[in-house]
């Protein structure tokens, strides 16, 4: 019986092509994070399960439905559905306070949810994400959210939009809770099964339903920017004066509220129109009190994550990502004409590569006919042809495929040195007047 395999549910291979879109994408990325101070972080893919519920949030989503969890004895620990929780646990034991208090990170990595797969959606997904950690200056909101628009902008996207909120601190929201609860009790009938649970135990949780009859209801509902005080409203001017400075179009969104329950003042996403229900490629805000409560110094932080899944979307739909997925050329494909030249050409391709070229050639017993067309097909630059009359007179057949100029070579130790010419644009051959 012949088995069968797939791959699980809410995954994807990644083959080569893709690969090296995906790796476009990370460069892109991590240039432009470095050129803001960042640094890479790596914290690991699974944490003990505690930390998630204790910084996502016992009634989210995230924790509640979409969990992977292991479990042996008495360890419970879980692929992370986000990394902020990982990489403030971070911050906290390694002691970084005492280092240098301000810290800015990026991560770039798998997460994962258990949820229903669809489009821009998958259980094992990858962020590329940042944390600034050690800072209320809310300058830090604007060039935060400034760098999340720029990687948009570095990867070619345009027509996104920029749309922010304030969610204030502690004493802010309790208030909110009390006039947001008002304004939906005499309502809540009306509103789908999910939100009237979620009611008693996280009412803000409603402003972020997607359901159209529930959005309808909320038309009217209160903002926390109305009963918020006064030091949280020049928090939120001043962040918006200074994405102004830096000549960012945004709109104040009161319905954005996030997903997660560490969530304070500043918080925003950036969307694209026109990918569906899962148009938010980028989301993140202010997580001022969660180090604190997960027993570390009292320091403000700031963050942000942007979906690659949905962000590959967007690129395929802007016809950017075909030209990115090709699998990378072949600089230079040696083809040995008898079985006799298929040792040397395997010790030449060796010697190449250790002088900086990128050689193939063939390991499949072609012809001579058939390797030319293997090259052909890696888009090699230059083809090398090695038969028994070279090899005995010490040089080799050059084939440019760049102007299709073909010439012989001594096979020494300038060959490398030859071959970067040609590729650069040089004129090899002439180092030796027989090699006409």
């Amino acid at each position: 019986m012949q088995l069968k395999y797939s791959a699980p549910r809410g995954t994807e291979d990644f083959l080569p092509a893709r690969v090296q879109l995906l790796n476009w994408i990370h460069a892109a990325c991590r240039q432009e994070l470095e050129r803001h101070g960042y640094l890479e972080i790596r914290p690991p893919l699974f944490e003990d399960t505690s930390l998630f519920r204790r910084a996502i949030g016992d009634v989210t989503d995230v924790v509640e439905k979409e969990m992977f969890t292991c479990e042996r004895g008495d360890t419970s620990v879980t692929f992370r559905p986000e990394a902020t929780a990982g990489v403030a646990r971070a911050y906290i034991e390694n002691k970084l306070d005492k280092v240098r208090p301000f810290q800015k990170f990026y991560y770039i990595g798998p997460m994962f949810r258990f949820e229903r797969p669809q489009a821009a959606r998958q259980r094992q997904f990858e962020q590329v994400g940042v944390e600034a950690i050690g800072s209320h200056d809310p300058r830090l909101d604007a060039e935060v959210l400034h760098l999340a628009a720029r990687l948009l902008d570095c990867l070619g996207i345009v027509g996104y939009r920029i749309l922010i909120n304030t969610l204030g601190d502690k004493d802010d929201r309790a208030q909110y809770r009390t006039a947001l609860g008002a304004f939906v009790r005499p309502r809540l009938a009306s509103f789908c099964a999910e939100c009237q649970a979620r009611f008693e135990r996280n009412i803000f949780r409603l402003l972020d339903c997607k359901n159209r009859d529930c959005q309808r209801q909320l038309e009217g509902a209160p903002s926390l920017v109305d009963s918020a005080s006064a030091a949280t409203r020049q928090h939120f001017t001043e962040v918006q004066n200074a994405l102004g400075a830096l000549g960012r179009s945004f709109e104040v969104d009161p319905r954005i509220v996030r997903g997660l329950d560490y969530y304070t003042h500043t918080v925003f996403e950036l969307r694209l129109p026109g990918l569906g229900a899962r148009d938010t490629l980028v989301g993140g805000g202010r997580y001022d009190d969660l180090l604190e409560e997960l027993g570390g110094p009292q320091v403000p932080a700031i963050g942000f994550s942007l979906g690659v899944t949905g962000t590959l979307l967007a690129l395929e739909k802007a016809g950017i990502a075909e030209k990115h997925s090709r699998e990378p050329a072949c600089t230079v494909f040696i083809v040995a004409i008898d079985d006799q030249e298929r040792l040397a050409a395997l010790v030449l391709a060796n010697e190449l590569r250790q002088n900086g070229l990128v050689v193939d050639l063939d390991f499949e017993n072609k012809s001579p006919k058939a390797q030319l067309r293997s090259a052909g097909k890696r888009d090699a630059r230059i083809v090398l042809v090695l038969g028994e009359s070279e090899r005995s007179r010490g040089v080799i057949q050059v084939k440019n495929m760049d102007d299709g100029s073909q010439h012989e070579l001594p096979m020494d130790g300038d060959l490398a040195f030859e071959l970067q010419r040609m590729l650069e644009g040089g004129n090899a051959g002439q180092r030796s007047g027989e090699n006409g």
